[in-house]
């Protein structure tokens, strides 16, 4: 199953959560220091909250979640043929996952945009050296989902 993701940036985590849960009648999959993700069965969406003060109410990041990287490896080539370049990051620990992802360049707004399937859960947040990305400040570590 595909969905998109939205990784959003909060002020207040716990508040967030709150809200989140409420809002799509459903229990976040996982919660982590300064991190939550939902997986909202309808509409289909991979709802992620990344504690970042100050950021509140803004995008992180956008992408899709696909099931296997079989798909991510199509989704890659598909891309391509239409003329959108993408960089790779495969074996990747990034939102307490190890991922194998890429990142589609060249939106005309510059958001960020992932395609990637999990491959396990994560103890960390990230990896030391992980390449991560955001809408907001490409330099930041805090969004790799």
């Amino acid at each position: 199953m595909s969905r998109i993701q939205l990784a959003l940036n909060v002020d207040d985590l716990a508040e967030s959560i709150t809200f989140y849960t409420a809002l799509f009648g459903t229990e976040p999959a996982k919660i982590k220091p300064g991190y939550a993700n939902f997986a909202v069965a309808e509409p289909p969406l991979k709802l992620v909250l990344i504690e970042n003060a100050g950021q509140g109410g803004t995008i992180n990041h956008l992408g899709v979640e696909v099931p296997d990287v079989e798909t991510v490896d199509a989704e890659q080539t598909r891309l391509a043929g239409s003329g959108l370049a993408s960089v790779d990051e495969r074996g990747t620990t990034c939102c307490y996952a190890l991922q194998d992802k890429f990142w589609v360049e060249g939106a005309p707004n510059g958001e960020s945009w992932e395609v990637y399937t999990v491959l396990a859960d994560s103890e960390t947040f990230d990896a030391a050296g992980a390449t991560c990305r955001t809408t907001a400040d490409e330099s930041s570590a805090a969004a790799c989902c």
